[in-house]
Protein backbone atom coordinates (compact mmCIF):
# COMPACT_ATOMS: atom_id res chain seq x y z
CA UNK A 1 0.00 0.00 0.00
CA UNK A 2 2.48 2.50 0.76
CA UNK A 3 4.49 1.52 -2.30
CA UNK A 4 1.73 2.53 -4.66
CA UNK A 5 0.91 6.10 -2.26
CA UNK A 6 4.51 7.07 -3.06
CA UNK A 7 4.30 5.82 -6.87
CA UNK A 8 1.33 8.09 -7.15
CA UNK A 9 3.04 10.99 -5.01
CA UNK A 10 5.99 10.67 -7.23
CA UNK A 11 4.01 10.69 -10.53
CA UNK A 12 2.44 13.58 -9.44
CA UNK A 13 5.68 15.63 -7.99
CA UNK A 14 7.45 14.74 -11.53
CA UNK A 15 4.81 17.11 -13.21
CA UNK A 16 3.73 14.71 -16.15
CA UNK A 17 2.00 15.73 -18.80
CA UNK A 18 -0.93 13.17 -18.01
CA UNK A 19 -4.38 14.62 -17.52
CA UNK A 20 -7.88 13.46 -18.48
CA UNK A 21 -10.31 15.59 -20.51
CA UNK A 22 -14.15 14.92 -20.98
CA UNK A 23 -14.29 12.98 -24.41
CA UNK A 24 -10.90 12.84 -24.89
CA UNK A 25 -10.21 14.52 -27.88
CA UNK A 26 -7.04 15.26 -29.85
CA UNK A 27 -4.95 17.73 -26.89
CA UNK A 28 -4.46 20.43 -30.18
CA UNK A 29 -8.38 20.55 -29.73
CA UNK A 30 -9.50 23.01 -27.33
CA UNK A 31 -12.66 24.99 -29.42
CA UNK A 32 -15.21 23.60 -31.56
CA UNK A 33 -17.72 25.73 -34.28
CA UNK A 34 -21.15 24.26 -34.79
CA UNK A 35 -22.09 25.60 -37.82
CA UNK A 36 -25.60 25.37 -38.81
CA UNK A 37 -26.56 22.47 -41.19
CA UNK A 38 -27.74 22.74 -44.61
CA UNK A 39 -31.32 21.43 -45.09
CA UNK A 40 -32.82 19.61 -47.97
CA UNK A 41 -36.26 18.90 -46.60
CA UNK A 42 -39.39 21.23 -46.44
CA UNK A 43 -39.18 21.48 -42.72
CA UNK A 44 -37.10 24.41 -42.20
CA UNK A 45 -36.90 25.05 -38.70
CA UNK A 46 -35.17 21.65 -38.25
CA UNK A 47 -31.83 23.40 -39.16
CA UNK A 48 -32.25 25.52 -35.73
CA UNK A 49 -33.75 22.67 -33.76
CA UNK A 50 -30.55 20.15 -34.84
CA UNK A 51 -28.13 23.19 -34.57
CA UNK A 52 -29.86 24.31 -30.77
CA UNK A 53 -29.22 20.67 -29.79
CA UNK A 54 -25.35 20.32 -30.92
CA UNK A 55 -24.37 23.67 -29.54
CA UNK A 56 -25.82 22.48 -25.93
CA UNK A 57 -24.68 18.96 -26.37
CA UNK A 58 -21.24 18.63 -28.46
CA UNK A 59 -18.96 21.14 -26.37
CA UNK A 60 -19.31 19.40 -23.03
CA UNK A 61 -19.36 15.92 -23.82
CA UNK A 62 -16.44 16.61 -26.21
CA UNK A 63 -14.56 18.26 -23.65
CA UNK A 64 -14.03 21.52 -25.88
CA UNK A 65 -15.61 25.18 -25.34
CA UNK A 66 -17.18 26.73 -28.51
CA UNK A 67 -15.76 29.44 -30.74
CA UNK A 68 -16.50 30.92 -34.34
CA UNK A 69 -15.82 29.27 -37.09
CA UNK A 70 -12.73 31.44 -38.22
CA UNK A 71 -11.07 30.16 -34.86
CA UNK A 72 -11.73 26.84 -33.80
CA UNK A 73 -9.80 24.31 -33.55
CA UNK A 74 -12.48 21.91 -35.02
CA UNK A 75 -15.64 22.37 -36.93
CA UNK A 76 -19.01 20.21 -37.22
CA UNK A 77 -21.13 21.10 -40.26
CA UNK A 78 -23.49 18.53 -41.93
CA UNK A 79 -27.06 18.29 -44.01
CA UNK A 80 -29.91 17.16 -42.59
CA UNK A 81 -30.92 14.91 -46.31
CA UNK A 82 -34.35 13.27 -45.06
CA UNK A 83 -37.28 14.02 -42.69
CA UNK A 84 -40.14 11.25 -42.65
CA UNK A 85 -43.14 10.59 -40.81
CA UNK A 86 -44.73 7.14 -40.59
CA UNK A 87 -46.78 4.85 -38.61
CA UNK A 88 -44.61 1.73 -37.50
CA UNK A 89 -47.25 0.35 -34.85
CA UNK A 90 -51.41 -0.24 -35.98
CA UNK A 91 -54.32 -2.20 -35.96
CA UNK A 92 -56.73 -3.10 -38.93
CA UNK A 93 -59.93 -4.56 -37.66
CA UNK A 94 -61.47 -6.48 -40.09
CA UNK A 95 -63.60 -3.64 -41.51
CA UNK A 96 -60.86 -2.40 -43.12
CA UNK A 97 -60.29 0.32 -40.31
CA UNK A 98 -56.91 1.75 -39.53
CA UNK A 99 -55.69 2.92 -36.03
CA UNK A 100 -52.56 3.98 -35.58
CA UNK A 101 -51.17 2.94 -32.42
CA UNK A 102 -47.54 4.76 -32.81
CA UNK A 103 -46.01 7.04 -34.71
CA UNK A 104 -42.44 7.31 -36.12
CA UNK A 105 -40.16 10.68 -37.05
CA UNK A 106 -37.11 9.87 -39.13
CA UNK A 107 -34.46 11.98 -39.87
CA UNK A 108 -31.18 11.17 -41.77
CA UNK A 109 -28.44 13.58 -41.73
CA UNK A 110 -24.46 14.15 -42.93
CA UNK A 111 -21.82 15.37 -40.54
CA UNK A 112 -18.59 16.34 -40.92
CA UNK A 113 -16.17 16.65 -37.63
CA UNK A 114 -13.02 18.57 -39.75
CA UNK A 115 -9.86 19.14 -37.03
CA UNK A 116 -8.95 22.50 -39.10
CA UNK A 117 -5.36 22.23 -36.98
CA UNK A 118 -4.51 19.11 -38.91
CA UNK A 119 -6.50 19.68 -42.07
CA UNK A 120 -7.78 16.20 -41.37
CA UNK A 121 -11.72 14.70 -41.17
CA UNK A 122 -11.83 13.26 -37.76
CA UNK A 123 -14.74 11.79 -38.06
CA UNK A 124 -17.61 11.56 -40.74
CA UNK A 125 -21.17 9.86 -41.62
CA UNK A 126 -22.99 10.43 -44.59
CA UNK A 127 -25.98 8.56 -43.44
CA UNK A 128 -26.85 8.70 -39.87
CA UNK A 129 -30.29 7.94 -39.30
CA UNK A 130 -32.16 8.48 -36.25
CA UNK A 131 -36.31 7.86 -35.21
CA UNK A 132 -37.86 8.82 -32.36
CA UNK A 133 -41.57 7.40 -31.79
CA UNK A 134 -44.72 8.95 -30.33
CA UNK A 135 -48.34 7.65 -29.11
CA UNK A 136 -51.12 8.61 -31.55
CA UNK A 137 -52.35 11.47 -30.16
CA UNK A 138 -49.08 13.09 -28.93
CA UNK A 139 -47.44 16.08 -30.56
CA UNK A 140 -44.93 15.22 -33.01
CA UNK A 141 -42.60 17.09 -31.31
CA UNK A 142 -42.16 14.57 -28.78
CA UNK A 143 -40.78 12.20 -31.26
CA UNK A 144 -38.42 15.37 -33.38
CA UNK A 145 -37.18 15.74 -29.99
CA UNK A 146 -35.88 12.34 -29.33
CA UNK A 147 -34.76 12.26 -32.98
CA UNK A 148 -32.69 15.20 -32.79
CA UNK A 149 -30.98 13.90 -29.38
CA UNK A 150 -30.38 10.75 -30.91
CA UNK A 151 -28.44 12.69 -33.58
CA UNK A 152 -26.81 14.31 -31.03
CA UNK A 153 -25.52 11.72 -29.12
CA UNK A 154 -24.22 9.58 -32.37
CA UNK A 155 -22.47 12.25 -33.40
CA UNK A 156 -20.58 12.51 -29.62
CA UNK A 157 -20.14 8.44 -29.80
CA UNK A 158 -19.16 8.60 -33.25
CA UNK A 159 -16.55 11.46 -32.53
CA UNK A 160 -14.85 9.62 -29.52
CA UNK A 161 -14.96 6.57 -31.23
CA UNK A 162 -11.62 7.73 -32.71
CA UNK A 163 -9.59 8.36 -29.08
Amino acid sequence: MAGGLTLIVLLGSTGCNYGFRSGSFPDHIRTIAILPFDNDTNRFELTQEIHEELLQTLPGALGVTNAGADVADAVVQGRIVRYDLTAPLFRADQVGTVDVLQRQVSIRVEVELIDRVEDVILWDNLGLSTQGQYLEGEPEEIGLHEAIELIAQRIVDGAQSNW
